[in-house]
C-alpha cells in the first residue's frame, strides 16, 4: 500500500525524493498511513479546495478495502506541531510589566 501511495504522490510533487510514508497500526487494527512531503509540495498534494487530498484518501480507502483492511490516511503538515503535543509555553506579561 505504501508503494501505491508513494507512486501517486511522487507524480504530483516537485521533490519526489522527499516523499515519505509512515505506516502505523492502531490498537483497533486500523492501519494509518501518514504522508510527508518536501517543502513547498504540500499545496500540490492538497489541491484546490482539498480535492486532490480527498481523491487520494478515496483511493487509499478503496485499495485497502480490496485487501480487506481498514485504513486511514493523513497528510502531515510539517509546520504544525504533532497531534497530542503540548502547545508552546508563552510568557504572559501583565500591564504592569510583570510576568503573570
Amino acid at each position: 500500500m505504501e508503494d501505491f501511495i508513494s507512486f501517486i504522490v511522487k507524480h504530483l510533487v516537485e521533490k519526489p525524493e522527499a516523499v515519505r510514508i509512515e505506516k502505523l497500526t492502531e490498537d483497533s487494527g486500523r492501519v494509518l498511513y501518514k504522508l510527508y512531503v518536501g517543502d513547498g509540495d504540500l499545496g500540490q498534494v492538497i489541491g484546490k479546495e482539498g480535492r486532490t487530498a480527498r481523491s487520494l484518501r478515496t483511493l487509499v480507502f478503496a485499495a485497502a478495502a480490496r485487501k480487506g483492511i481498514r485504513a486511514g490516511f493523513e497528510i502531515v503538515d510539517p509546520a504544525l506541531p504533532p497531534k497530542g503535543a503540548e502547545p508552546p509555553h508563552l510568557d504572559v506579561i501583565g500591564s504592569s510589566g510583570e510576568r503573570a
